[in-house]
């Protein structure tokens, strides 16, 4: 078994403790054998007990496997013959040499380009004149006094609201019948063990439930009071006339501007002398004619090649050895056939169900006041205020 290398650092110092712990007591050992010559007698042996068990018969030998036959030798393969060599490829002639370019004559030199003349000095530009100051702009006028506002009148107090009608009380809500007792159900009978399930008779149709009464009329919206008059509002007071601004005072004329000295004429630039004619180009000498190539020497003739050996036939594959045939298996036992699953009993009828008595017929409520008819969508009056009552 191997210890991994965290573990091996921790049982080197431990392995070397317990050494030097062996070798101290070894030594105090040998010096109590000293002081102490005779030693300490042995423990006695334990005495021998019988066997439980008597000996256990061996286990009868498993049968081992039939031996599989073993497959035959397989033949061996014929040598194939040795390819014969190709002949050898005859050698191409060599091609004529290239004959030599003439040289090519040197380029004359052009003559040197005449020196350039000077430009004319700039004349100096005269002095601008002083641009003249602007007089003083005059002095802004007083705006006139705003006139003060009339005092706004107060506005008259408003009429007092009339007080509602009071709303017409509803008749009271008859109290419904008492319901009759549910009857008792008969006591369920003993089930037996697992009974059968019976056939259930046809169910009874749905009763006709009672028609519903007719709700009794609302008592009649007796009529808001009319909307009274709001008194006249006061005429608003005339504004006061606007004062007239005072007139702009005319801004003074600005001076002229001082005309600007004529522009002095540039010299005149000096004529560009002629350039000298460029010498006439050399002809270049003609191209020598190119030696007529010297004529293919005809390839030779492609010797023929050999007949090649005729291929040996193949040696026929021997016959492989037939298989040995494979062992039958035993035969599976039959598996015994599974008992009949016994009948459940019957189940007992169930009581018939006690009838269900009527519920008493429900009393028809006593009408209502009615509520009067409005006049505007969400009970609002064409377009005075937010009062959609009749008048």
């Amino acid at each position: 078994m191997r210890t991994p290398p965290r573990w091996r650092s921790v049982l080197a110092p431990a392995a070397m403790a317990a050494a030097l712990a062996a070798a101290a007591l070894a030594s105090t050992g040998s010096a109590h054998a000293d002081d102490h010559a005779t030693p300490h007698p042995s423990y006695p042996a334990h005495p021998a007990q019988a066997p439980a068990h008597g000996p256990q018969p061996a286990y009868p030998a498993k049968p081992g496997h039939p031996a599989k036959p073993g497959h035959p030798a397989k033949p061996e393969q014929p040598v194939h013959p040795a390819k014969p060599d190709h002949p050898a490829k005859p050698e191409q002639p060599a091609h004529p040499a290239k004959p030599e370019h003439p040289a090519k004559p040197v380029k004359p030199e052009y003559p040197a380009h005449p020196a350039k003349p000077a430009r004319p000095e700039k004349p100096a530009y005269p002095a601008k004149p002083v641009k003249p100051a602007y007089p003083e702009k005059p002095a802004k006028p007083e705006q006139p006094a705003k006139p003060a506002y009339p005092v706004k009148p107060a506005y008259p107090e408003k009429p007092a609201k009339p007080e509602q009608p009071a709303k017409p009380e509803y008749p009271s809500k008859p109290a419904y019948p008492a319901k009759p007792a549910k009857p008792e159900y008969p006591s369920k009978p003993a089930y037996p063990a697992k009974p059968a399930k019976p056939e259930y008779p046809a169910k009874p149709g749905k009763p006709e439930h009672p028609s519903k009464p007719a709700y009794p009329a609302k008592p009649a919206k007796p009529e808001y009071p009319a909307k009274p008059a709001y008194p006249a509002k006061p005429a608003k007071p005339a504004k006061p006339a606007k004062p007239e601004l005072p007139s702009k005072p005319a801004y003074p004329a600005k001076p002229s501007k001082p005309e600007y000295p004529a522009k002095p004429a540039y010299p005149s630039k000096p004529s560009k002398p002629a350039y000298p004619a460029k010498p006439a180009k050399p002809e270049q000498p003609s191209k020598p004619a190119y030696p007529a190539k010297p004529a293919k020497p005809e390839q030779p003739s492609k010797p023929a090649y050999p007949a090649k050996p005729a291929k040996p036939e193949r040696p026929s594959k021997p016959a492989y050895p037939s298989k040995p045939a494979k062992p039958d298996h035993p035969s599976k036992p039959a598996y015994p056939s599974k008992p009949a699953k016994p009948d459940h009993p019957s189940k007992p009828a169930y009581p018939s169900k006690p009838a269900k008595p009527d519920h008493p017929s429900k009393p028809a409520h006593p009408d209502k006041p009615s509520k009067g008819e409005h006049k505007g969508k969400g009970g609002h009056e064409g377009n005075e205020g937010h009062e959609g009552h009749d008048e």
